[in-house]
């Protein structure tokens, strides 16, 4: 899905059917910011006001995400398109997981062989040891940047205040506190700060 040229739809449509951002706004129950960030593309409404919107300015949901205007073939031909763009980026992110989860636990396990070895081997130099610890911590550290880029590259983290699916940047993610499936950020969106999330997919 492409939010600029969703963007440029809705503000399309809008005019089209002489609405200014506050008349939308108004129409929500939002603020005319939000219609403003969405025809900008920094933005996408969330679930809840998607029917609503499409209902107002006359579309369909599918047109909604192509930013186009579709016609019936089209539309069953592109539905099929997004339902498959989906299951591929599903597919994609839990890869990245996998990959993350799996350097995460080799560089773990080369650091831990390479600690053991230094304490094991009497026979040997203490600069060698101490070049085996190091070797360790390099690729342990090496291995753990490419875990999390992986895994924040991975989908999205979806706010639970407002619903908006971001990734966050790499401070962010690795400053957050997390459990297993949430991490704890700042929403760009609301400006809440919670434990959002970990979605599959960027798109809402």
């Amino acid at each position: 899905m492409d939010q600029i040229k969703t963007g440029r739809f809705i503000s399309q449509e809008r005019k089209s059917r002489n609405l200014t951002q506050k008349q939308l706004a108004e129409k929500l129950n939002i603020s005319d910011k939000t219609i403003s960030k969405w025809e900008c593309g920094k933005g996408f409404p969330e679930i809840s006001l998607i029917l609503p919107l499409c209902d107002i300015l006359q579309i369909s949901v599918n047109e909604l995400l192509l930013g186009e205007r579709v016609s019936e073939e089209e539309y069953r031909k592109k539905a099929e398109e997004n339902i498959m763009n989906l299951v591929k980026e599903k597919a994609e992110s839990k890869k990245k997981i996998i990959i993350s989860i799996i350097n995460g636990f080799t560089g773990i396990s080369v650091l831990l062989v390479c600690i053991l070895l230094a304490g094991y081997l009497t026979n040997v130099s203490t600069a060698l040891k101490i070049f085996l610890v190091l070797f360790g911590v390099i690729i342990f550290l090496i291995l753990l940047a490419l875990a999390i880029v992986f895994d924040c590259e991975a989908g999205a983290f979806e706010c639970p205040k407002c619903h908006k699916r971001f990734t966050p940047n790499y401070k962010s993610y690795i400053m957050g506190a997390h459990t297993i499936t949430k991490r704890k950020l700042k929403c760009p969106e609301c400006g809440k700060t919670s434990y959002c999330k970990h979605i599959l997919t960027k798109s809402e």
